[in-house]
């Protein structure tokens, strides 16, 4: 005894002394109970100035210094049961009217609210002083409570409320601070009440059940504490109450939350029948259990104890006990392993996890109390719903100094879906009792009685809470909102099967908005997917949204076919990105801000597009092992689920394998093995169960799938053990590999040097612009490329060097040998050139140089870099390095070319150097980005028309590239050519001695014809497209142009004199007579008319050569042919134009006047026709007779021919 008290003694003081010392001192001299007035409690001197002296302790100490030693010693001396109660509970009943009992009243709540407030500190916030005192002020706090509830001689809660009732009846803008204060202090008092619950560590059932949740609905029915949270919540928001909607809040929130909606609105007798339906359930489950253990129970036989060894196949030995074992091998395996425990460890326990907030645990309470609290229910759904939740979620979204955004938002959004469950079960049981009496009649206000959360402002919060809670990891608060949004859903539903027009109205429109944002459809998605140990709460929750969900909007999408939904894509900052690399494109060095705040918020508005829906696609989306491993999670606790649950799990199965067809997601081990244990096994449903048939079905049909699969694709086997991806499910189902497009970044934007930019100073402009982004890095490496390319090149040019100067020698020798009588030797001769040394500024040989050098990226940035940087590649194209492969390949690789010299690629690394060190200085304030720009700024405009166009058969395919390809959009082969030969050869049947080509002449023909086209791809004026006269700055060329010009001038305008000579000589040769059709030449043959040519000047004018009318090519200007054309065009050159038709440009002009006064030189050669029309005959056709065809007179007006459309 003597030790126990030393140890006692020498032990810390759990509190320090000096302060219990004060605080009992106060508490003594605050009064007790009389012996004189049999047992009533009577009041010190100064009991309303101890009572204000201990509220300072608590305020001062525990409070500001966070410590719970006053509560402690205040605990200890049961201050609240021995001394604030029975002053409360002496206090007479007209009191009220007395100020000093009042201030009396007052002071005693005062000490009240701070010691029954609970202690919901979690880890972080706890501290050593803390866990000293929390368990046993928790006992204490539940003592307070049992004696607030159970008073033996007063009723403590309607005393409380009695004395707060004159503040409350005060109107609003009449109520002073001090009525403000006692209102509040009233409903925390209540709420303080409602949180406590009893220890953990409870003594007894007893003590429990006299502060559980059914005796504080008990007692505040019976004290009338129901009423006053009416008359102040009807009053909420407008009328003279706003500030006490939380604690209101609160109250509900912590007498609510885990009653079972469906058991609240039973009847007695319905309640009966379920209390014998689960103790039925519960006696068939034990017996089931006692069944699987007799089994293998040991009997009277085998009772004497057993021990066997079983050596495994690794040579190792266990040991087992019973004679259960012998059996077989596989029970002795099965003993081994039911021996077999893991210890999880168990993390620490987060701040949602206070016990106080868990809202997912059942709470079982009386009948009686279940009357009560449905009264109660009905009528704040009645008259104080709407005003209180409209008042919180204005106050939510303003972020007041009231909110508590920790718990707050979590109890508004859970009390929200318990309330509109209850609406819901409430219209339920009245429409099965109308139904019963035979009376069909629908309340026309029921649902406006919820209408404050089934609004857009409420759906819009709620989406805010659960993405905020879901990336803040709050479980708790995804679970709370998860149940809202499932009772919104399901209420939305019993508008929708309303048969009042506007319910269905406003139904049609809620669900337009919940399915219209597509991040909500996909939240649900990604909670579901994302299950990892967050409790059965959480999971209950999820599976029960998901299942709700997707049953809803499968209905809405079926009737609504045209349904649209508004998907926001993350493209804000892609897409910023583009932007900046198009402006960079356009001016690569603006520097300027990509707009302002402004300007980002309508980027990001401006991602939102709506799309048609697809049910199917979005379905799809659950058919992963993230949503498939929640629900067998789910599935695990299935003989605790309810009828409900196991249905709702039963859906996702039979969606995932037979609507989706994706049965291979189920393939594993640990889920086909809880599918035969679920049927099959020692605990397996009862054939009774309500669900127990489909289950069955559904387990038989996905086994018979996996027997089927597994003869199909032997791989299987192996794939049994692992969860699936998406390639093996697609593998493992059509037994192919997915193919999957590779999307291929897109090139850059080329870019190019102003062709202002002299040619040395290009590699500047390149590396300044470089130099200006920061990219210095890069410079460097481009310096590095070319002088290893300068060393490898030297290297490779020496080698080739030396090799030719001995063969070089060998030559030398040989000719020396040969010709040394012959020639002399001069000292004075240049012999450099017999050691083979290359000239370093002239392109070397591929021989010569070596192979081409492979670029190689010293990094994986510097990789990306030489295909997204368009000024490094430009830099790049400066120096002399080539890209080989496509432009939009993100591998092609960059050579040193091995046609570039060494000479030349030292000249380049110096200027890269020189521009390095001293970067180029521009004046008028230009920077190097003023000098480059996109290759599409000075690409060429496509020509609208070509005069100079030829046929297409006079291609040279071994001399060089043509102008003009082949081919195009048009592309397609000409009958042309073989339709005149059939014509030909149709007229040659009716000649007697037809005249053959020889096959010489042929090809002298073809040989002509490829000179004279390559000649004209080479000389001729325009290129494909029309380029700007900046870039066509070239003297030589233009003079040759001219020359040109002048040289067909001074021959169209002979020509047009001669032309003029011969219809001279015609006219006054045969004036007034008619040439007839038939006419016949001397030699008995036809002759033709030969069409005058109109010169460039407006003069007519006739080629030298002649013309074939029986087959032409496609028609050509015959007035574009240059000299040399001119002169290499053989005689026998097919005719431009078809025989029955000439040109109206080449019609004959008869008009005098054209004439001049001399005709020059050419006279003598022109009268040689001068008898009469010029034949224009081939030698192919000396020997066809050709009718002469008719020429209709074109009209003619100021010596020009005017063209006429009907002519054609």
């Amino acid at each position: 005894m003597d030790l126990v008290t030393t140890l006692a003694a020498s032990a810390p003081a759990v509190v320090d002394g000096e302060i219990r010392a004060y605080v009992n001192s106060y508490i003594s001299a605050l009064g007790g109970t009389s012996a004189d007035d049999e047992g009533r409690y009577e009041l010190g001197d100064e009991a309303i100035q101890c009572l204000k002296q201990l509220k300072l302790w608590l305020k001062h100490y525990d409070q500001r210094l966070n410590r719970l030693d006053v509560a402690r010693c205040m605990a200890e001396a049961n201050l609240v049961n021995g001394d604030i109660l029975e002053i409360l509970a002496s206090l007479p009943k007209d009191a009220v009217k007395d100020k000093a009992k009042t201030r009396l009243a007052i002071a005693c709540l005062e000490i009240l609210v701070p010691l029954t407030w609970a202690i919901d500190k979690n880890d972080a916030q706890m501290t050593v002083n803390h866990h000293r005192h929390k368990d046993a002020l928790h006992n204490a706090q539940a003592e307070y409570k049992r004696g607030i509830l159970h008073h033996e001689t007063a009723k403590i809660l309607t005393t409380v409320a009695k004395f707060a009732l004159p503040s409350i009846s005060v109107p609003l803008k009449e109520r002073s601070s001090r009525d403000e204060g006692i209102i509040r202090m009233t409903l925390l008092f209540l709420r303080n009440v409602t949180q406590i619950t009893s220890p953990p560590d409870a003594q007894s059932e007893e003590n429990e059940s006299e502060i559980s949740r059914s005796d504080t609905i008990e007692a505040f029915h019976d004290q009338h504490i129901f009423q006053l949270l009416l008359t102040i919540s009807s009053e909420m928001g407008k009328g003279d109450f706003k500030n006490e909607d939380v604690q209101i809040l609160e109250i509900l929130f912590y007498i609510l939350k885990g009653i079972d909606v469906e058991k609240l609105f039973m009847a007695k007798d319905q309640q009966a029948m379920q209390t014998t339906s689960e103790l039925k359930a519960l006696l068939r489950k034990e017996a089931t259990m006692l069944r699987g253990y007799a089994r293998h129970a040991p009997s009277r036989h085998n009772r004497f104890g057993t021990m066997i060894w079983m050596k495994r196949e690794d040579n190792r030995v266990s040991t087992l006990t019973g004679q259960g074992v012998l059996r077989d091998d596989q029970r002795g395996l099965e003993k081994i392993d039911k021996t077999k425990t893991w210890k999880k460890p168990r993390g620490r326990r987060k701040e949602e996890d206070i016990p106080q907030e868990d809202f997912t645990t059942p709470v079982t309470i009386t009948n009686s109390a279940t009357g009560r609290l449905r009264q109660f229910v009905e009528t704040f759904i009645d008259s104080g719903f709407n005003p209180v939740f409209n008042s919180i979620r204005k106050a939510i979204e303003r972020e007041e100094n009231r909110i508590l955004t920790d718990t707050h938002p979590r109890q508004f959004f859970y009390l929200i879906s318990w309330f509109l469950e209850t609406e819901c079960m409430r219209r339920k049981i009245l429409q099965e009792e109308n139904k019963a009496r035979g009376v069909e009649e629908f309340p026309s206000d029921s649902f406006a009685i919820i209408a404050s959360v089934l609004n857009q402002e409420t759906f819009i919060a709620l989406n805010r809470f659960m993405q905020e809670s879901y990336d803040m990891k709050s479980w708790q608060d995804l679970a709370a909102g998860m149940k809202c949004l499932t009772q919104i859903l399901l209420t939305v539903q019993e508008m929708a099967e309303s048969p009042l027009e506007d319910d269905q109205a406003i139904a049609e429109n809620h669900q337009n908005r919940l399915f219209y944002e597509e991040t909500t459809l996909d939240r649900i998605v990604q909670v579901v997917r994302t299950y990892s140990n967050q409790g059965f709460g959480y999971l209950d929750a999820a599976t029960e949204l998901a299942h709700v969900h997707l049953r809803m909007l499968e209905h809405y999408s079926k009737q609504n076919v045209e349904m649209q939904v508004r998907s926001k894509r993350r493209a804000r900052r892609k897409r910023a990105k583009a932007g900046a690399t198009e402006d960079a494109d356009a001016n690569p060095y603006n520097d300027d801000e990509h707009g302002s705040d402004v300007e980002e918020v309508a980027q990001a508005q401006r991602t939102s597009s709506e799309r048609k829906f697809d049910f199917q696609r979005y379905a799809s989306k659950f058919a992963n092992q993230g949503c498939v491993d929640a629900f067998v999670s789910f599935l695990r606790y299935y003989q605790d689920l309810k009828p409900q649950q196991l249905r709702r799990a039963h859906r996702f199965f039979y969606r995932i394998a037979f609507k989706m067809d994706m049965t291979v997601i189920l393939f594993r081990i640990d889920i086909i093995s809880l599918f035969q244990k679920m049927m099959k096994g020692s605990d397996a449903l009862d054939r009774t169960h309500p669900g127990y048939l489909e289950w069955d079905e559904l387990v038989r049909q996905v086994i018979k799938k996996l027997v089927k699969k597994l003869n199909e694709r032997p791989q299987l086997y192996v794939e049994l053990l692992f969860s699936k991806i998406p390639a093996t499910i697609h593998y493992l189902q059509y037994g192919f590999e997915k193919e999957t497009a590779k999307n291929t970044p897109r090139p850059p934007a080329q870019l190019e040097i102003k062709p202002t930019v002299e040619e040395n100073q290009r590699i500047g402009v390149a590396v300044a612009a470089l130099l200006d982004q920061g990219k210095v890095d890069a410079v460097k490496w481009i310096e590095g490329v070319l002088s290893s390319a300068v060393d490898e090149r030297k290297g490779w040019e020496g080698q080739a060097a030396a090799v030719q100067a001995r063969e070089t020698g060998r030559e030398d020798t040989e000719n020396v040998t040969e010709d040394a009588t012959d020639r002399p030797i001069s000292p004075s001769a240049d012999t450099s050139g017999e050691v083979g040394e290359a000239n370093p500024d002239v392109a070397t040989p591929a021989e010569t140089a070596g192979p081409s050098i492979v670029v190689k990226p010293d990094s994986e940035p510097r990789r990306i870099a030489m295909y997204k940087d368009n000024r490094l590649r430009l830099l790049m194209r400066l120096v002399g390095l080539q890209r080989l492969g496509l432009n939009d390949d993100p591998d092609a690789t960059w050579i040193v070319p091995s046609s570039l010299a060494s000479g030349r690629l030292q000249e380049n690394l110096d200027r890269v150097r020189e521009a390095t060190q001293n970067p180029p200085v521009w004046e008028d304030g230009k920077e190097a980005g003023d000098f480059i720009r996109r290759e599409s700024a000075a690409k060429p405009k496509k020509a609208a028309y070509d005069d100079d166009s030829e046929g297409d058969d006079g291609f040279l395919a071994d001399e060089e590239d043509p102008l003009f390809p082949a081919g195009g959009p048009t592309s397609r082969k000409s009958d042309t050519l073989q339709e005149l030969k059939t014509r030909r050869r149709r007229r040659r049947q009716g000649s007697e001695e037809p005249t053959e080509i020889t096959e010489e002449e042929r090809e002298a023909r073809a040989k002509a014809r490829q000179l004279s086209n390559a000649e004209k791809q080479r000389r001729i004026k325009s290129d494909l497209f029309v380029h700007d006269s900046d870039d066509e700055d070239d003297e030589d060329r233009d003079r040759e142009f001219f020359v040109q010009e002048e040289q067909r001038r001074r021959k169209a305008s002979l020509g047009l004199v001669s032309a003029i000579a011969d219809m001279g000589g015609s006219k006054s040769g045969k004036k007034g007579k008619k040439r007839k059709s038939g006419a016949v030449e001397g030699n008995g043959r036809k002759k033709r008319k030969s069409p005058e040519v109109l010169g460039l000047d407006g003069a007519m004018s006739t080629d030298d050569e002649g013309f074939d009318n029986s087959s032409s090519p496609p028609v050509r200007d015959v007035l574009c042919l240059t000299d040399t054309e001119a002169e290499d065009t053989p005689l026998s050159s097919p005719h431009p134009f078809p025989q029955d038709k000439a040109p109206m440009d080449l019609q004959p002009v008869r008009s005098p006047s054209l004439l001049p006064a001399e005709v020059g030189p050419f006279q003598a050669e022109q009268n040689k026709f001068s008898g009469g029309d010029v034949s224009m005959r081939d030698v192919d056709d000396e020997d066809e007779d050709v009718p002469v065809m008719t020429r209709t007179r074109r009209p003619v007006r100021g010596g020009l021919v005017v063209s006429s459309d009907e002519d054609e």
